[in-house]
């Protein structure tokens, strides 16, 4: 059974090493690439104020914020979520960069990028060129994302989830998740050996006896016999 998380966070700014901390972390647990319902959501007091340029983007000011639970307080429960789940997330760097900054501080194992299943670049490499922001992907995959009027990392986790299953392959991936390998094997070399196969000509088996009645038959349905018209053989009718 595949567990992944797909993971989206909002910050104070863009540079955890000048000390902008997270501020709200959104996950949507998927199994198989099938997503179970189960979420993990939270805002955080990152103990410094949002920036100007990031409270644009996602709207949640220091007021809002201030009642909010240190990253301490939720850390157990975060990494109890996403613990054995390969974490999905787009442009992981940023993110992964800022959870890792955060577990630093509280003495939690941190995150190996390499283990971190990245869209942004998945995205870069299906459709080389064009725009793969997670608006974009929404408008080339016919995702309604009209909801999104701000960042939130709740609402972009669950847009990326559909983005993601259309990035591996859509519903096509329910039905190879259906195969176990050695059915995946055999398909494989089927369709294979049903390409490289060449066309017989086939045999007829009739005798000439039978074709010379079988034309007899036909000759017997006469000139307008429905059966010529089916084939567009009769003669209009003119009189």
């Amino acid at each position: 059974m595949l567990r992944e998380i797909v993971l989206d966070t909002e910050t104070t700014g863009t540079d955890h090493a000048k000390g902008d901390r997270v501020i709200e972390i959104g996950c949507v647990e998927l199994l198989n690439h099938i997503p179970t319902g189960r979420s993990y959501h939270v805002y955080i007091n990152p103990e410094c104020p949002v920036s100007p340029g990031a409270f644009a983007v996602h709207g949640l000011s220091d007021e809002f914020l201030a009642d909010k639970p240190v990253f301490a307080a939720v850390a157990d429960e975060f990494a109890a979520f996403i613990a054995d789940a390969r974490l999905v997330i787009h442009n992981a760097a940023f993110d992964i960069g800022f959870l890792n900054a955060e577990f630093a501080r509280t003495g939690h194992p941190l995150f190996d990028l390499a283990d971190v299943v990245d869209t942004l670049i998945m995205a870069r490499r299906k459709h080389p060129g064009a725009a793969n922001n997670l608006d974009a992907l929404c408008a080339r995959y016919g995702i309604d994302n009209s909801r999104r009027t701000k960042h939130g990392a709740l609402l972009d986790a669950e847009i990326l989830a559909e983005v993601y299953i259309e990035l591996i392959g859509g519903r096509q991936v329910g039905f190879d998740l259906a195969l176990q390998p050695a059915s995946r094997s055999r398909a494989a070399a089927l369709s294979q050996a049903a390409r490289e196969a060449k066309p017989r000509t086939l045999i007829s088996r009739l005798t000439d006896d039978e074709r010379a009645a079988h034309e007899a038959f036909i000759q017997s349905l006469g000139p307008n016999a429905l059966w010529r018209e089916y084939l567009g053989e009769t003669t209009p009718d003119v009189s």
